[in-house]
């Protein structure tokens, strides 16, 4: 029972809808009857039928001076009344009611994707007081600087800094991995995300309505508000459309007796018939449910448009940019191989690199780290970091160096390194990898080559997008030997090498020149002017706050074949679209056309117009549940 009163009252306008159906049915039983009951409980399934599309007109007629459907149909089921057709008027409105109400149910189950994320984050969260105790308070009470305690297995409820010396937090919701990550001191965690282990303390860095869940949640919201050209253009149609049927279907009226002989009373109900076969409902269904349940189902997929016009926009992409470094590739070095003149130096050379790497910060030093977590350190003497070259270091009376070529050989032994050594070098670096290298006494001792690992869905990414018949184009500030290295390795047809950030723009207007239509994909603050110079802009979630506000298109989870997805999801909603918009128009013109042969009568022509309605917005609802 519980259930049926909240469904109730989640579905007031579906609730009267069917109220009204069963008075028709109990009135169409009575009239069987001759009783005298039928004729009012028409009426009252007319009023409660057509409650919300008077309170629609109304609105429409008297806030937003413009007509709309709802005029046409309640004109038309009070013009079957006055001459007698209770039933008809009252079927007239239950269909169309039916119609509208399943209309805004679509639209509600759209709405999914926000209410799915506003359960992510909780309500409460447990605050220290000044005193050192914690009390419950409500997240929008939450300040910046406020210390909260997570308790193993919660939610985390806000955007902050972890104070404790670690943490395990699953970030599934965010990133869309299963396996939980690890947190240190001073890293952020992400409201929404969960506390797999024990319980940890954080301080708040942001104010609610700031986190990136808010963030999130503003944009699908802002999307759904926003109508793309199409619908834009189909409702200003409407109310000069129904304006222009309000005035033909007197002089329909008025002209049909003298041209197919009628009588004023056939004519006049051929002319309820025409004001509801002629109002434009499915013409005006075909484009936003349709729009709304891409956005639904691409946020669901961790993909936020930013509007009905983003989409269509996507739907015309040529080619598609991308940014290398931390688009294509993770961002960060990784060693890749290491190379030991003598093998059985390999422990003792790991160890005197760590033991020198471990006194940085810089990426290099950080990829070495963790390259070898299990290396234990030795105790080195007079170790000195020399920026841009490398360390230079003793043990055991030995002077020893780690770093680029000129610095760590003695240029006058050269020959200390073996050809096929050599050899090996040149390969990395012609991939452009970068090789450190590792020297006793000026003497080559080991290499360790380096380099920004491609990201695993990236070679895919551009396979799905040739399948599209879009082309790919790769910017770079790097050299043009590694930036074609890594073009050749995931099948990018074009690349920009050795670039400045603020050449990337002008090398977008370039390409639009040559494609037409320019999506890019960046994460970085230098990405931004090349994001608002594309035509579509995609922002990956972990980028910059400039990029993701710049971009049209976010990429929660920084999943590149999401965009494939994208540019698919769009094309397919425009076929939508378009099949809806034909069909519309055709069963209105179909039907125009029966009434004048008299081959329908008020029930009919009510039930394949709003028919049409429906299967219009149920073709659309086909895009909530949208496959790769």
């Amino acid at each position: 029972m519980k259930k049926i009163t909240e469904w109730i009252k989640e579905n007031n306008e579906m609730t009267l809808t069917i109220i009204s159906g069963l008075m028709i049915i109990i009135g169409f039983i009575l009239n069987t009857q001759n009783s005298g009951l039928a004729i009012p409980l028409f009426i009252l399934a007319f009023i409660l039928g057509g409650y919300y599309s008077f309170l629609n007109a109304y609105h429409d007629l008297v806030d937003e001076k413009k007509l709309n459907v709802d005029v046409l149909m309640i004109a038309a089921a009070v013009g079957a009344s006055i001459i007698g057709y209770w039933a008809e008027g009252a079927l007239l409105i239950f269909i169309f009611s039916l119609a509208e109400s399943l209309e805004a149910m679509s639209l509600a189950k759209t709405s999914e994707a926000i209410t799915e994320l506003m359960k992510v984050t909780p309500n409460t969260a447990r605050k220290y007081t000044e005193e050192g105790t914690i009390l419950e308070v409500e997240t929008t009470e939450l300040k910046v600087g406020d210390r909260l305690q997570v308790r193993k297995g919660e939610a985390i409820p806000i955007d902050g800094i972890l104070e404790n010396t670690a943490a395990v937090v699953n970030e599934a919701a965010i990133t869309g991995e299963p396996l939980a990550v690890t947190k240190y001191q001073g890293d952020e965690v992400i409201g929404g995300t969960i506390n797999e282990e024990a319980a940890f303390d954080m301080v708040v860095t942001v104010e609610d309505q700031n986190t990136l869940f808010s963030k999130i949640i503003r944009m699908v919201e802002e999307a759904q508000d926003s109508p793309s050209k199409t619908d834009s253009k189909i409702q200003q149609i409407e109310d000069t459309y129904v304006k222009i049927v309000l005035l033909f279907v007197p002089l329909f009226i008025l002209l049909m007796p003298l041209v197919f002989h009628w009588t004023f009373e056939e004519s006049f109900y051929r002319g309820m018939v025409l004001l509801t076969v002629a109002s434009p409902c499915a013409l005006v269904a075909s484009v936003a449910p349709a729009n709304l349940s891409a956005i639904s189902r691409s946020a669901r997929n961790g993909i936020l448009f930013k509007g009905g016009e983003v989409m269509e926009r996507t739907t015309d992409v040529k080619a598609v940019v991308f940014d290398k470094t931390g688009t294509l590739t993770k961002g960060q070095p990784e060693v890749v191989e290491s190379f030991y003149h003598k093998d059985e130096d390999k422990e003792l050379i790991d160890q005197l690199v760590i033991s020198a790497e471990t006194s940085s910060t810089h990426p290099i030093a950080t990829a070495f780290l963790k390259a070898y977590p299990e290396v234990t350190p030795l105790a080195i003497d007079e170790l000195e970091d020399i920026t841009g070259k490398g360390f230079e270091f003793k043990y055991e009376g030995a002077t020893w160096r780690i770093g680029n070529r000129s610095f760590a050989l003695n240029e006058d032994r050269k020959s200390a390194i073996l050809e096929a050594e050599n050899e090996r070098i040149l390969q990395n670096e012609s991939q452009g990898k970068t090789v450190i290298f590792v020297s006793k006494e000026g003497q080559f001792q080991a290499f360790y080559a380096l380099a920004d690992q491609l990201k695993p869905d990236a070679k895919h990414t551009i396979q799905l997008l040739h399948d599209l018949d879009v082309q790919t184009v790769m910017l770079t500030g790097d050299e043009a030997r590694t930036a074609h290295y890594i073009a050749e390795e995931i099948g990018i047809d074009d690349v920009r090498s050795n670039l400045l950030p603020q050449d990337k723009a002008s090398i977008i207007k370039e390409l639009q020149e040559t494609y037409g239509s320019i999506a890019m994909v960046g994460d970085g603050i230098n990405d931004a002017p090349a994001l608002a110079t594309s035509n579509v802009g995609f922002a990956l979630g972990s980028g910059t706050d400039v990029a993701m506000e710049t971009a049209d298109i976010v990429l929660i989870q920084d999943d590149l074949e999401q965009i494939p997805f994208s540019l698919a999801i769009s094309k397919q909603t425009r076929r939508l679209v378009m099949q809806n918009i034909i069909f519309s128009i055709s069963v209105i013109v179909l039907l125009i056309i029966s009434n004048l042969l008299q081959t329908i009568n008020l029930p009919l022509g009510v039930i394949g117009h709003e028919g049409s309605t429906i299967l219009v917005i149920l073709n659309s609802l086909r895009l909530l549940r949208y496959r790769k």
